[in-house]
């Protein structure tokens, strides 16, 4: 990346958002600007699991101020992810229709361990370079994410949904610390991270480090009172539990170095941060100052994985733990992008390269395409969209994960199912694109494409016309039968296929 550069990272986080801006220097990210606003998203979800209308308007009006400050940004210098109360709230996609208009940009919700993966890229690229085995542990509003790595290859990555928000509205209500509340609090999140021991046992790293709004706080108030900087202990944890109950309440505590945003979920991430220690058998942890949102600027300089290459060997993965025929997953691919080609506009000059993304995310769904039949032959294509809406996929938001499953779920069958999305042209492009590839290559073998074409109509937008040369339709009677059939289907939908095989 060209030194000068301008880089933005937006972090939707359960209890801050937050914008870091810098510029590229000699291959180094520099900060510029940052801002945080305490949204508190997290203590927002009612017992339905829906956003409050409170909260989503308080987190609007924070992106507009973001937003306002991203003006004239371009699309491949901004990447802004929403963490695990997004994951958690039915009504997201209502809060996220209004918010990527809001900021300007597409906000990807990112799963659990996509979260712990960019969390650990941000703090290994702010320590120094070293081997040792490292335990690098997030505390947010809502989960908290351990990691084992060394240098700057994450290893283990998992994320539990415990955390400062949650816990401190479940066991400290109205902001009341008492000897037992803490007690109790401490022994449930050790039963939400009691599979983390054997996985993070302390023999597997060498080095504890806290990331995130929680740890900090936490050191904040121990140097204040003369503990040494950068560092949480035991003996840390247990005085300030002393001071938290002695002062009874978030309205009464007075402590050095206590920010008055941090007073009313400080309970809860004690609570979770004594847990992990006595969990894990932590003597010291090391306050991080890298994080989720520095990793995200390390995937866009380039420094960590390269975002595309980290999804191709996600999609590796997947073929190869789920036995997919990658051969003929590539074949319905190749076939599949060729098709896609020339239905879409030709590219405009000077277009970004990311403008083929259309045919990468269409690639990757024929590669799995198949991945459902690991389960059952029958109706192996709902299997399919089931594993990929629920896949842990490094690399991929849960939005990319979700149109995945939407072409592999619509790759057979009737179109019906897929009714509520098929005012998405650029997805119905790639879906018929793979539909008819699926047809074509139904012999397991490559397809004779001479002289097909495959294009939109001039006059009516939503029908699509298909030819064959002559005699074609002769030579392979199959595929003739099963394209006529095809175009059957496309007559219940608001869009035609027009099929001429002779």
């Amino acid at each position: 990346m060209e030194n000068g550069n301008r880089l933005a990272a937006v972090d939707l986080g359960s209890n801050s958002f937050r914008l870091e801006i810098g510029r590229v220097d000699h291959g180094e990210f520099r900060r510029t600007e940052y801002l945080k606003e305490t949204v508190r998203q997290g203590g927002g979800l009612d017992d339905d699991r829906n956003l409050t209308p409170q909260v989503m308007q308080s987190g609007w009006d924070c992106l507009a101020r973001f937003g306002e400050r991203l003006a004239g940004f371009k699309p491949t210098e901004v990447r802004a992810v929403a963490t695990q109360t997004l994951r958690e709230a039915r009504n997201r996609d209502e809060f996220l229709d209004r918010a990527n208009q809001i900021l300007g940009f597409p906000i990807n919700v990112i799963s659990g361990r996509e979260e712990a993966r960019l969390i650990y890229q941000g703090v290994a690229h702010m320590l120094p370079q070293s081997e040792e085995r490292r335990l690098v542990i997030d505390i947010g509003g809502r989960s908290t994410e351990l990691v084992l790595g060394q240098g700057l290859a994450p290893q283990v990555m998992e994320s539990f949904r415990v955390g400062s928000i949650a816990w401190s509205n479940r066991y400290f209500p109205d902001g009341q610390f008492s000897r037992k509340a803490f007690d109790i609090a401490e022994i449930a999140a050790k039963a939400v991270l009691d599979e983390a021991l054997d996985a993070y046992h302390p023999g597997r790293w060498d080095v504890a480090y806290g990331s995130a709004g929680t740890v900090g706080a936490i050191v904040d108030v121990l140097v204040a009172a003369g503990w040494p900087a950068g560092t949480v202990t035991q003996e840390g944890l247990d005085w300030l539990v002393d001071k938290l109950v002695t002062a009874q309440s978030a309205d009464r505590l007075r402590l050095a170095g206590m920010r008055e945003d941090r007073k009313a979920i400080i309970g809860g991430g004690v609570s979770v941060v004594r847990a992990v220690f006595s969990l894990l058998g932590i003597q010291s942890l090391q306050q991080a100052s890298g994080g989720l949102r520095h990793g995200l600027l390390c995937d866009m300089l380039g420094t960590a994985d390269h975002a595309d290459d980290l999804r191709v060997k996600t999609v590796r993965r997947l073929a190869s733990k789920f036995g997919v025929d990658t051969t003929h997953g590539t074949r319905v691919g190749n076939v599949a992008a060729l098709l896609l080609q020339q239905l879409m506009p030709a590219p405009r000059d000077g277009a970004p390269p990311d403008e083929d993304r259309s045919l990468r995310k269409l690639s990757w769904a024929a590669q799995l395409h198949e991945i459902g039949s690991h389960i059952s032959h029958s109706d192996y294509h709902k299997h399919g969209a089931y594993i990929l809406d629920n896949a842990d996929a490094m690399g991929f938001s849960l939005s990319e994960m979700h149109r995945l499953s939407l072409l592999v779920l619509g790759h057979r069958g009737k179109l019906r199912k897929l009714e509520a999305v098929l005012g998405d042209d650029d997805l119905v492009m790639q879906l018929m694109a793979l539909r008819l590839a699926v047809i074509l290559c139904h012999a397991r073998r490559d397809p004779d494409l001479t002289g097909m074409t495959l294009a939109r109509s001039a006059t009516h937008n939503r029908t699509v016309r298909l030819r064959c040369r002559a005699g074609w339709a002769e030579a392979f009677p199959q595929s003739a039968y099963l394209l006529r059939e095809e175009a059957l289907a496309w007559q219940k939908t608001p869009w035609s296929l027009d099929v001429a095989a002779t």
